[in-house]
């Protein structure tokens, strides 16, 4: 298992979330509601809006899934946010070299596919991403994926 690299910013972007104040905050139906259009548009079981803490992975929104947070070094997310403007996609995490012996993946939930587009606030930093996940390997659909662009970019900076 790769951990995510820690982006050259990250005390910039640290202060950035912290801006927010969105770190174990309650459940509200904007965010909810993104990530049911997240899981449909996808067609995955599970749909997340995650925010990247210092040392976790904090879940701000889910479907079909428990966890609240998981540590940031076994997170998908984590990864994600070091490409800010692009989908961070993986279509068999068990073959993937970042992937194969996380947890995640070869324990419950057994995460086998996952994408993720960073949530970037107006001065540019990836405070965490919208993403969807799958028990089973797969791809999506060119429309698919840029169905979840256009959600992380009209939801961007939560």
């Amino acid at each position: 298992m790769k951990f995510p690299e820690i982006p050259e910013n990250e005390s910039q972007r640290l202060s950035a979330l912290q801006k927010y104040d969105v770190l174990d905050s309650f459940s509200e139906d904007e965010f909810d509601e993104i990530n049911a259009l997240a899981a449909q548009i996808c067609q995955t079981p599970v749909a997340l809006i995650t925010f990247i803490d210092s040392d976790r992975q904090w879940i701000k929104s889910k479907i079909g899934i428990d966890i609240i947070e998981t540590p940031r070094e076994i997170s998908f997310c984590g990864h994600a946010i070091n490409t800010p403007h692009e989908p961070f996609i993986v279509s068999d995490t068990s073959k993937d070299d970042r992937f194969y012996d996380n947890p995640l993946v070869t324990g419950d939930p057994k995460i086998r596919f996952y994408i993720g587009f960073p949530l970037v606030d107006s001065a540019g930093f990836a405070l965490g991403t919208i993403c969807a996940l799958d028990y089973k390997s797969r791809t999506l659909s060119i429309e698919q994926v840029r169905g979840l662009k256009t959600l992380a970019k009209r939801h961007q900076s939560a």
